[in-house]
C-alpha cells in the first residue's frame, strides 16, 4: 500500500462526515484532546466551513453547484424542488442527493423507489430540514437510563432551540388553531408546540443552519490532532485478530490506495452505506442490513384567509424563511405518526395568476408514520455486482404491512382534519409520498442489549463481533420512530464517543504506569 497524504496510523478512524461521525470527532477533541483523529468522506467539500449547510450560502448560484457537487454519481440527473413533488411513479431526487440506480424494489415488494443518499462533507447535514424533535413513547429506546441527558448533549452540538421563528407572522394563529384539535388528552409534552430546530440567529440577524460544521465547532476544527480527508472512499475495515485494527482507503483524486491502522474504527456514513462497508469487510452479524425501517409520509396543504402580508422580503420557491414557522404535533403512542407543520412562501399546488400567495400564508402538513418493524425488510448486498463506487450493490426488500397501511389511513384522515383546522386545504385529498421519500432510514445496524442476532452493536454502539469498532448514524436506532432521527442518532453518537475516550484514557494512565515502573 502507499502512504500519499494519509497518516500511518491513528488513535481513532471515522467513517463519514454527516452529524454523527461528526459529534464522535467533537466529544473525542472535547474528552480525549490527545488522540489522533482521521475522518474520511467519499465526497468533497462544499462549503466553507466544512460541512456548513448548502441553506448559509447566500448566492443561489453557488448554491446550486454545491448541490450538486454533493450529488455524487446522480450529479446531473433531474431533481425536484420539494418533497411533495415526489410524485408516486416519479424517480428524482431532491437536490444535493442522489438515488441507487437499480435494486430499489423487487416484485412482489414495495421496495423504497426514490431511497438517497449524499456524498459530500457534512453528508445529508448539508441539505436537511435541521429538525430535532425529541421521541416518545414507544420511540424511546428503553435499555439506555440516560437518554434523556445524551438528548441534551446532541441538543448542545446541533444547536437546537425552539425559538429561531420567534417572530414569524401567523406562527401563533396555525399553533393554536392546531391545539384546539390536537391538546385534548396530552400531556404537556406531547401537546402542538414549536418544532426544535438545529438553526440560530447570526450577529447580523440573519439565520444561521446547523451543519457538520456545527457539531464538529471550533474545538475539533482547531484541534491538531484531527484531520478531515475529502474524496477518500474506504473500502474496507481491516481487522486482526478479531479486533478493529483500521481502515483502508482509496483515494479517488489520486486513483492509490491506502492502509490506516487504527486503535478504534467509528463507520458513521448512513443507514444504506454503513451497513454496506461491514459487509464488504467481511463482518456479517445475522442482524446486519434488517429492520430497515423508512417512515411512510403523507402530505397535504392549506391556506390561511384574511391574513396581511408582513412586511420584509420573502424567499420564493417555497423555501423556509423569515415568513416561516415551523410547528410540531409530536408522536404518540395511540396516534403513532408525527406531524411537521412550516409555514410557506409559495404554494406546493398551482394557484390561479390572480390569486397572490400571503408569505407565510400556505401551510404544508406532513406526518411521518411509525413502521410495523420487520426483519425481513433489509438492505442487501451482492457481492456479483458492484454500485458506482465499487463497493457490493445494494438490495433492498422492503414491505408496508398490513398494520402499516391501516396507520396510513388513519394518517390521511388525520392529516385532512389538521388541514381544515388551520384554513382552507388545497387540494382534495392528502398525497402519500413514495416509500424512501423521508430519508430517515433506520435500523439496519441496530443497538441491542445482547448479541442474540438481533442486534449490530451494544448499547455504546460497538459491533458485537468486532471489539474497537463502532457504527453511528440513523441505522443504529433499533425502535420504530415517526419523529426525525438526527437528534436521537446524535445522541447515541454521543454515548459512543464516550466510551472511547474513557478506553483511550485508561490506555494513557496504563502507559504511564508502566512508565513510572520502568523507572
Amino acid at each position: 500500500m502507499s502512504t500519499g497524504r494519509y497518516p500511518g496510523s491513528v488513535d481513532v478512524a471515522i467513517v463519514g462526515s454527516g452529524p454523527t461521525a461528526s459529534a464522535y470527532a467533537r466529544i473525542l477533541s472535547e474528552e480525549a484532546p490527545g488522540a489522533t483523529i482521521a475522518m474520511f468522506e467519499v465526497g468533497p467539500t462544499v462549503s466553507n466551513p466544512p460541512g456548513a449547510h448548502v441553506k448559509n450560502i447566500e448566492d443561489p448560484d453557488s448554491r446550486s453547484l454545491a448541490q450538486r457537487a454533493s450529488e455524487g454519481p446522480g450529479a446531473g440527473a433531474e431533481t425536484v424542488s420539494s418533497p411533495g413533488a415526489v410524485k408516486s411513479g416519479e424517480r428524482r431526487a431532491r437536490p444535493g442527493t442522489y438515488l441507487l440506480q437499480d435494486g430499489y424494489s423487487f416484485p412482489g415488494e414495495d421496495g423504497m423507489p426514490v431511497a438517497a443518499m449524499s456524498s459530500n462533507v457534512g453528508g445529508m447535514a448539508a441539505h436537511w430540514t435541521a429538525a430535532c424533535p425529541r421521541p416518545g413513547g414507544k420511540e424511546r429506546i428503553p435499555f439506555l437510563p440516560d437518554l434523556d441527558e445524551l438528548l441534551a448533549d446532541a441538543d448542545r452540538l446541533l444547536g437546537v432551540t425552539t425559538h429561531a421563528f420567534d417572530g414569524a407572522p401567523f406562527s401563533d394563529l396555525v399553533r393554536t388553531r392546531l391545539s384546539a384539535v390536537v391538546d385534548a388528552g396530552r400531556a404537556p409534552a406531547y401537546r402542538v408546540q414549536p418544532m426544535p430546530l438545529a438553526v440560530h440567529r447570526r450577529a447580523d440577524g440573519r439565520l444561521l443552519w446547523s451543519g457538520s460544521d456545527v457539531v464538529m465547532g471550533d474545538v475539533t476544527r482547531e484541534n491538531p490532532q484531527f484531520e478531515l480527508f475529502d474524496e477518500s472512499l474506504v473500502t474496507r475495515v481491516l481487522v486482526e485478530g478479531g479486533i478493529a485494527a483500521g481502515v483502508e482507503v482509496h483515494d479517488r483524486r489520486r486513483g492509490t490506495t491506502h492502509r490506516v491502522g487504527a486503535r478504534y474504527v467509528v463507520v458513521g456514513a448512513d443507514a444504506l452505506r454503513t451497513p454496506q462497508l461491514l459487509w464488504a469487510s467481511g463482518i456479517r452479524p445475522d442482524a446486519l442490513g434488517r429492520y430497515l425501517n423508512d417512515q411512510a409520509q403523507v402530505v397535504f396543504a392549506s391556506r390561511l384567509r384574511d391574513v396581511t402580508a408582513p412586511k420584509g422580503p420573502a424567499t420564493a420557491n417555497g423555501a423556509l424563511s423569515e415568513q416561516s414557522g415551523v410547528a410540531w404535533v409530536p408522536y404518540t403512542d395511540e396516534a403513532p405518526f408525527h406531524g411537521q407543520i412550516m409555514q410557506l412562501d409559495a404554494s406546493p399546488v398551482p394557484l390561479a395568476d390572480d390569486d397572490p400567495v400571503v408569505p407565510g400564508s400556505i401551510v404544508g402538513l406532513g406526518l411521518f408514520c411509525a413502521k410495523d418493524l420487520q426483519r425481513e425488510d433489509r438492505v442487501a448486498f451482492d457481492d456479483g455486482a458492484s454500485d458506482s463506487y465499487g463497493m457490493p450493490a445494494m438490495r433492498i426488500h422492503y414491505r408496508l404491512t398490513g398494520r402499516d397501511r391501516e396507520v396510513l389511513e388513519r394518517a390521511k384522515k388525520e392529516i385532512v382534519r389538521l388541514g381544515k383546522a388551520v384554513g382552507e386545504p388545497l387540494d382534495e385529498r392528502p398525497f402519500v409520498l413514495p416509500p424512501g421519500s423521508s430519508l430517515h432510514y433506520q435500523g439496519t445496524t441496530r443497538m441491542g442489549v445482547a448479541d442474540d442476532g438481533e442486534s449490530v452493536c451494544s448499547p455504546d454502539s460497538q459491533v458485537w463481533q468486532v471489539p474497537g469498532l463502532f457504527v453511528a448514524g440513523n441505522g443504529v436506532i433499533p425502535t420504530p420512530t415517526a419523529c426525525n432521527p438526527t437528534l436521537t442518532a446524535v445522541a447515541l453518537a454521543v454515548r459512543g464517543a464516550r466510551r472511547i475516550a474513557a478506553g483511550i484514557g485508561s490506555a494513557l494512565l496504563m502507559s504511564e504506569s508502566d512508565n513510572t515502573m520502568s523507572k
